[in-house]
Formats: C-alpha cells, structure tokens, sequence
C-alpha cells in the first residue's frame, strides 16, 4: 500500500536523520499517523540508498514485538537485528509499552553508528527517566490528526471522492474529523464508531495503566464537560460552580488533575490567557481545543455546527501544525482570539468569526485590534467569501481557502 506522505512533519525532522546525538521523539493523539510517519523516514532513508539490513523497526504493540515487556527483552531485540557495524536507523513505535526503556534508548545515543526514533501515543513518553537523561539531546515532534488541507489531499492521494464545493468537503471534515484511518471509510457512521473505538483506546491503553482513577464516572462527567465546551473560557472553579449547582461536589484538585489526564492523553490542548499589557500569562482561566473535531460529534448525538468555537478549533490545530505558538490574548475587557508567535519577529493577532454580515458582528470582531496600540498585524478569519481584503490595517482571510491552499501567516504583504 502507497503511504501518504506528510511533508508537514517530514520538513520537521529531515535534518536529523543521520544524527546519532539526537534522539527523535514523535507524539501525538492515538492513531493520528505517528505510524506511517516512521514508515515514510524509512521510505525516504531507502530512496536514498539506505539498506534494509541498515534498518531496525519493532512496533511494541504488534506482532512478533508484542510481548516485549522489559528493558533487557527491548535490548536483546535490538542487538538480535544488528547483523553488522554499519550505521543503522532505529525505529521503536509505541515505546512505552516497555516501562524502563529509556536507560536502553540512552545506552545507543551518541556512538556513532546510530540513529534512533521513537513513537509514543502520549505525554507520558517523556516523563520522568527520558525527560531528565535526554534534556537537549532530543527532538520532539507534535503530531496532529490531518489538518484541512491534508484531509483533502490525502482522499485525492487514495482517489476518494472530493466534493466539488471545498465548502461542503470542509463541512463533512469538521463532523468526520482528521484521523488518518477513517479516511478508508465512506460512511459517517463508520467514521463515527472508529474516532469512538480511539477515544475507548486512549482511555484503556493511554490513562488507565499510568492514572489512578478512583472514579471512572466522575473523570467521564469532567471529560464530557470539556468537550462540549471546546473553545469557551474555563476555569477549575467554574466547573466545580456548575457541578456544585447540580448538588455534584468536586474537589478543585480533582478537577485539575483529570484536565491534565485527558492533556497528557493529548485530547486535549490548552491555550492559556494572556494579557496584552501586562505582557503576563494570567493564572485561572483558559480555553481548552480538541485535537480533532470528530472527537466532539462522537460523543454526542447533535450533528449542528457551532461554527464559533469549531472554526476556532480548526485555525489553532492548523497554526499549532505549523509550529505557531497560540494564546488567547485579553486587553481590558476585551478578548482576542488567539495572539499567534512563531520565532523570534512573527507576532500576528488573530479574531475568528463566521462572518462579519451585520454592523453588531463587525463591530465586535474588528473592536479588540482597535484597543491593541503595538503595530503587529491582525488578521480576521471568516468562513464567508472575502470582500474587502484590508479594512482599517486588519486582513479579512477566508479560513477554507487559507487552509485549503497550506498558506503561512504573513507579516509584509497582503494574503
């Protein structure tokens, strides 16, 4: 079978193909392609001339590697597939499925005849022993589920069929969600039960074996409400207010330990307040973005887009794709959507809306980049067709055509 290559990821991690020093570490959501990643490295390295004998792959939960459980097995593995001295290319897929596998990873860096990647399908990969042994000797690459634009590309790579109005295909992409493998299916339904089997993953191989979770249904109350709140302001003590007026009484640190879960889980990702003059991240309150649309229709039975929070959930798994770091940023009373970094030069204020039809709209989106006194540019995303491309120093984006095209935001000319 012909892999989809994701030149998104792959740019990201070129340079360090034959970098013995650095470890490569890929994570992400489960199933959002960490896989076929390592499978397109490995498809590239032999393009080049890289020999199979030169390459080592073990994906820890599939056969024959499966019941691989401890570091010595990890090791003898290894060592059982090094036939000769030459420089090989390491590949460990689902690594922490073996608990103590970092003193094996850091036993090979550095010498000089290898070249180790590793895949995990949470934030627990680089807790403890790795995060302290490999403290800048290791790459990390954020994996995301398919943004629009490789959505599209990938069904036209598997000659899928692509609606000839982007605007329905864009639609049917916010229900069906990014996740690589349900791209097989044709069926919304198929779809839905496949992102619903991943969420069922996640929370048996993921948090089950490294949360305590006295109470399964409470953490499942604090998930269903972030979830159907993707995009709105939260903080710990609003949630405990909601729930303490259902007569529900949740501790503070419960909540906030089971936010961190479904993070760490990388369901979820935070985008924390930041206040424009202080230039100081305010403590409390923040929005929290799934790290795929589907994830919100499979748990709920209502289909309507709320096209409010969705397109702003879209934009940020699009820019936080692309490497952009992402706020929310406060002045006053106001609020602006995200304030958008990358770099050290590019600062970019963003407002998203789906649409600016009426002066009430136009009002409140435009209002927020007027309090702003710095000069850096501020860019209004909407889903309708754009009519006026510059209003008053803001650039009006039409945000399917943005993403469908793979733009960047720019700082010195017109989109």
């Amino acid at each position: 079978m012909k892999i989809y290559k994701r030149e998104t990821y792959l740019n990201k991690i070129r340079g360090f193909y034959d970098d013995d020093e650095t470890i490569k570490v890929i994570v992400g959501i489960r199933r959002c392609g960490k896989s076929y990643l390592l499978k397109s490295i490995i498809e590239e390295l032999k393009s080049k001339g890289v020999k199979e004998k030169d390459i080592i792959y073990i994906r820890l939960d599939k056969r024959p590697y499966k019941s691989i459980k401890t570091p010595e097995e990890l090791e003898n593995v290894i060592e059982s597939l090094i036939t000769d001295d030459d420089f090989k290319y390491v590949f460990i897929d689902e690594v922490q499925n073996v608990k103590g596998y970092e003193e094996v990873i850091d036993s090979y860096r550095g010498e000089g005849n290898m070249s180790i990647f590793i895949t995990g399908s949470n934030s627990y990969l680089l807790s403890g022993e790795l995060a302290t042994k490999l403290t800048g000797r290791k790459i990390e690459i954020e994996m995301m589920p398919l943004n629009f634009f490789e959505y599209v590309d990938m069904k036209r790579f598997y000659k899928k069929e692509i609606n000839s109005n982007i605007y329905i295909e864009f639609q049917e992409y916010i229900r069906d969600g990014g996740f690589p493998g349900s791209i097989k299916y044709d069926n919304h339904d198929d779809k839905v039960r496949y992102t619903q089997n991943i969420i069922n993953d996640i929370f048996k191989k993921d948090i089950k074996p490294n949360e305590k979770i006295r109470n399964p249904e409470l953490f499942a109350t604090i998930q269903t409400f972030i979830v159907n709140n993707f995009g709105s302001m939260i903080s710990v003590s609003s949630i405990r207010d909601y729930y303490k007026g259902k007569n529900i009484n949740i501790d503070e640190r419960t909540i906030d330990r089971y936010i961190k879960i479904l993070e760490n889980a990388k369901i979820l990702y935070k985008c924390d307040t930041f206040d424009i003059k202080s230039k100081e991240v305010l403590k409390g309150e923040r929005k929290y973005y799934l790290a795929d649309l589907s994830i919100y229709y499979a748990l709920n039975t209502d289909a309507r887009i709320n096209y409010g929070p969705v397109l702003e959930n879209v934009l940020h798994n699009y820019l936080l794709s692309k490497d952009y770091s992402l706020s929310v940023g406060k002045i006053g009373k106001f609020e602006c959507d995200f304030i958008a970094r990358k770099g050290i030069e590019d600062y970019f204020y963003i407002q998203v809306s789906k649409n600016i039809d009426d002066e009430k709209t136009e009002e409140r989106e435009y209002r927020p980049f007027y309090k702003i006194e710095d000069m850096y540019p501020r860019f209004l995303f909407v889903l309708d067709m754009v009519l006026q491309k510059n209003v008053n120093g803001v650039r009006n984006v039409n945000i399917v055509d943005f993403i469908y095209n793979n733009l960047e935001l720019i700082s010195d000319q017109q989109i």
